[in-house]
């Protein structure tokens, strides 16, 4: 009787998500167009011209020196985010609970978006990888 009012359940919340989904591809069917036109029109300052293969492949070298070109501002600003931390450990008799309240709620951030990183990784299961 329950796995018969389950798959009851389940029935018709799909039904549900299908009318969802049919709505939503006639919204998009009606106004997808207009929206990338509009798109388009309101960031025309980024677009190259021409917009050719060769351009593409200038801008994304050009992307990847750049960044490459960051790297020492970005190494030094990891080693000056490294010593304040040492800083704040050699003088953890002066820091507040506060403080400590909001480093452990940013570490606890940090592992519930590993987390889930890694449920998405896995095809959203929580028991392990479809082999």
């Amino acid at each position: 009787m329950f796995l018969y009012m389950v798959q009851i359940l389940m029935a018709s919340k799909l039904l549900q998500f299908q009318s969802k989904a049919f709505e939503a591809s006639k919204f998009v069917a009606k106004n997808g167009s207009a929206y990338y036109k509009q798109l388009l029109e309101q960031n025309k300052q980024y677009i190259q011209e021409p917009p050719t293969v060769e351009k593409c492949n200038e801008l994304s070298k050009q992307l990847f020196y750049t960044r490459l070109a960051s790297i020492p501002g970005r190494t030094e600003s990891f080693w000056k985010e490294l010593d304040y931390v040492r800083n704040l450990w050699k003088n953890r008799q002066e820091l507040k609970v506060e403080n400590a309240g909001i480093a452990a709620l940013f570490g606890l951030e940090c592992f519930a978006w590993f987390c889930a990183g890694e449920i998405v990784g896995r095809g959203f299961t929580f028991t392990g990888y479809y082999v």
